[in-house]
């Protein structure tokens, strides 16, 4: 299956793509300028793969959490170029995508991701591996550094836990004083990346959950509201 990712949610903006054998990709963190970027990331990427997007059998596009400009970007990109050749897309989050390259890169099997929301929050999920995907504990949200949770129906986080996002860097004190069970490791993760968007991407499309172009939703958590951009429309 030739998948192709998109994701501009954070300051970090990046393409991916995969034949389930081989990925390859670009990124960048280059707050503000992910609109002159992604494009260009894809010609390089698909060009490198020897791939045409006719080829393609669907798009895997980061629906969010982050920032709103940033979320769209890619979303509606994602759509016309899926639109464009009538290619199914799925959605994967942006806090499950920081969580997967936890496990990628240092086998983190507890995840905590937050990403700085700002205005004195963050977006927050927590997550494990469940047979190599990091599956969420809880319905992700947003709310402040000293209110966040890691308990699921009573069961109190426990072990050793990776924490990734920007959020760590910017209220590491705070989250810790209102998470004090687990034991803390620095997963070196900062931003999603479209790499780790490619395996929950797989896996949506293995099941059958691909959609049309037209039905794509992103995932603000905050102030949420309906957004499907449409091919043509502003």
């Amino acid at each position: 299956m030739h998948l192709l990712a998109l994701d501009t949610a954070t300051e970090f903006c990046s393409v991916a793509y995969s034949d389930g054998q081989r990925i390859i990709s670009r990124g960048q963190e280059a707050p503000r300028q992910h609109a002159d970027l992604i494009l260009p990331f894809v010609r390089d990427v698909l060009q490198e793969a020897g791939i045409t997007l006719e080829q393609l059998d669907g798009i895997v596009l980061g629906r969010g959490p982050g920032s709103f400009t940033g979320v769209r970007i890619a979303a509606s990109i994602g759509q016309g170029l899926a639109f464009s050749k009538n290619l199914p897309v799925v959605g994967v989050s942006s806090l499950q995508a920081m969580a997967q390259r936890a496990y990628r890169l240092c086998a983190a099997e507890q995840v905590a991701a937050a990403i700085d929301a700002r205005m004195g929050e963050v977006y927050w999920g927590t997550y494990h591996c469940v047979s190599g995907l990091m599956v969420a504990r809880h319905e992700e949200r947003v709310c402040t550094p000293e209110t966040v949770q890691m308990d699921v129906e009573g069961q109190q986080a426990e072990g050793t836990w990776c924490r990734v996002g920007t959020g760590w860097q910017t209220y590491a004190a705070a989250l810790e004083a209102a998470l004090p069970g687990p034991r803390w490791q620095d997963g070196g993760v900062w931003f999603p990346h479209a790499e780790d968007m490619l395996t929950h991407g797989r896996a949506q499309f293995e099941a059958g959950q691909g959609i049309a172009a037209t039905a794509f939703e992103v995932h603000y958590v905050r102030n949420e509201v309906t957004w499907q951009k449409l091919p043509g429309r502003d």
